[in-house]
């Protein structure tokens, strides 16, 4: 009788509780995509060219990333006047960097590739994620810098584990930290958004970054702008 009634009431918040965690984490995902654009606005992105410079080590490297929508990305900078460039596609992955010796391209390690595979999709983790095979779970509230935000975790089908940080108030996202497998080790990633603008076309973009590479600073963005095929083939290598 009461512990019959114990039980049932458990059952009953347990499953009221896991209904709220679902709809709030649907409000978080509708309210951070609209913010956005909205789904369908980001789905229309098919190119993506973002430049900018990032400060470091007492130097400011100019620095341009080239992406065509779940074909490739290109990402060139220039150091020590020196010109480097790293390819990555769904099927492999180059890297070109003179500054260290390298005389000649050579081959990304194959899980560099693999953790690489989620940048290649302009619409983003959160767009269409079940379609994606992403599973998307909010875990509540988490400081960033005096702001609460809110904390969901993303898992891809390749095991890729990524916790993004969305602010309320804005509802854009200010952080995001991945767990990824290089050379046999894990390690975290983290990188920080800010200064969201529009640009032409009227998509909302984040225009500096902060990472472990140092701050970036974004000078221009074009969406759907034409990206030559020799960018991301590599028919010599």
């Amino acid at each position: 009788t009461t512990m019959k009634m114990r039980i049932l009431f458990f059952i009953a918040t347990t499953l009221a509780t896991g209904i709220a965690v679902a709809q709030t984490t649907d409000e978080i995902l509708e309210k951070h995509l609209s913010a956005l654009g909205g789904c369908d606005k980001l789905k229309s992105i098919q190119t993506l060219v973002i430049e900018g410079k990032v400060s470091a080590d007492g130097m400011e490297i100019p620095v341009t990333m080239t992406i065509v929508h779940n074909r490739g990305m290109r990402m060139e900078y220039t150091v020590m006047g020196m010109d480097a460039w790293n390819v990555i596609r769904p099927d492999s992955g180059w890297t070109f960097m003179p500054f260290t010796g390298q005389t000649k391209p050579e081959p990304m390690p194959v899980d560099m590739i693999q953790q690489s595979q989620d940048q290649l999709d302009l619409s983003g983790q959160l767009c269409d994620l079940t379609a994606k095979g992403n599973a998307v779970e909010f875990l509540g509230m988490e400081d960033v810098e005096g702001t609460d935000c809110y904390k969901l975790k993303c898992l891809n089908p390749q095991g890729k584990l990524t916790y993004y940080l969305i602010d309320p108030q804005t509802n854009y996202l200010v952080k995001a930290v991945s767990k990824i497998k290089a050379e046999g080790r894990e390690i975290d990633t983290e990188i920080s958004f800010g200064d969201y603008r529009k640009v032409e076309g009227d998509f909302v973009f984040a225009h500096s970054y902060e990472s472990g590479n140092g701050p970036m600073t974004v000078t221009r963005i074009l969406v759907n702008s034409p990206v030559a095929p020799e960018k991301l083939l590599l028919n010599s290598y």
